[in-house]
């Protein structure tokens, strides 16, 4: 069988592929024409067995992703089937097709919720995720500045964040504390956290804030400073954020969180119509089989295209 590893992805799917398939899967989803299973979790002795996965019918795929985590690092392995034959297309090697579908994501969303013309990003965490979220906001929406929290990053992280998204080193900046996320358009969180970074209170009113860090019910980014004012919470999935995500789970039940909860896939489809008025609005990410094997299909057609 097809073996498809980390290094292909990366030659065999563009940032830009990555989008169009989040985009394509989400909306086939907001339309009732694809299905997710949710993550289950089995865990013993220090070691966490996971799985997750989708059916998308429109692209021709199915499959699912299984990962361990041992000591907080995971490593990552989808199979993929055909939704014509049943048969088994390929294995994939799934770090580098987890790193791009959660940055694309991201992306997906900003293009419905960010502010217009946005040109300041603060990032918390500047780990694999961290990275590939500054690169593929900067590469989609012409960011100017750069505004990195991270204490526990090696040096040379302007360096790093230059060469990743093509902004001048003066225009990237590492900070010591999260104060400044007041003066920032789109705010991504990619980061370990257990308690939430800042206070939500100084975000701007026309602020994205974009929590991809954890799917950890007992951990949280955000503080319900920041949940109260947010105009609209977009979430992947209902199902797995209720239960998931500790912004979710832990903040103060007299927030009626539900009614500003929004699936991307009715944003996408059009079901749910975005405001037109500025407002601060949320992300909160777990990551769902849905992008996975989204972005599996697209490295599984796009190889066999390499090879005709």
């Amino acid at each position: 069988m097809l073996h498809i590893t980390d290094a292909m992805v990366d030659t065999l799917v563009s940032t830009d592929q990555a989008l169009q398939a989040m985009h394509r899967a989400f909306a086939a989803f907001g339309a009732g024409e694809a299905a997710m299973q949710a993550r289950e979790r089995t865990d013993a002795g220090g070691v966490k067995l996971s799985t997750l996965g989708a059916v998308i019918p429109a692209q021709g795929v199915t499959g699912a992703k299984v990962y361990t985590t041992i000591a907080g690092q995971f490593n990552f392995v989808i199979l993929l089937f055909s939704t014509e034959t049943g048969a088994p297309l390929a294995t994939l090697d799934a770090n580098a097709i987890t790193r791009l579908r959660t940055a694309a994501t991201t992306v997906l969303v900003a293009q419905h919720l960010a502010p217009a013309n946005a040109r300041h990003l603060f990032l918390c965490g500047a780990g694999v995720q961290g990275l590939a979220h500054a690169q593929q906001m900067v590469q989609q929406f012409g960011l100017q500045r750069i505004d990195v929290f991270d204490p526990y990053a090696p040096s040379g992280l302007e360096a790093r964040l230059a060469q990743l998204t093509g902004l001048p080193e003066a225009q990237i900046r590492r900070v010591a504390h999260t104060q400044g996320v007041g003066e920032a358009d789109i705010i991504v969180t990619a980061s370990r956290a257990k308690e939430p970074l800042f206070n939500g209170a100084h975000v701007a009113p026309h602020a994205l804030v974009a929590a991809i860090g954890s799917s950890l019910p007992h951990t949280r980014e955000l503080d319900d400073a920041l949940l109260a004012r947010a105009q609209l919470i977009a979430v992947e999935w209902k199902k797995q954020a209720t239960s998931e995500a500790g912004d979710l789970v832990l903040a103060d039940p007299g927030l009626s969180l539900a009614d500003k909860l929004v699936e991307l896939g009715d944003i996408v489809s059009g079901r749910h119509a975005v405001s037109a008025q500025p407002g601060l609005r949320l992300y909160k990410a777990v990551g769902v089989g849905l992008e996975d094997i989204a972005l599996a299909g697209v490295a599984y057609q796009n190889y066999l295209a390499s090879q005709s």
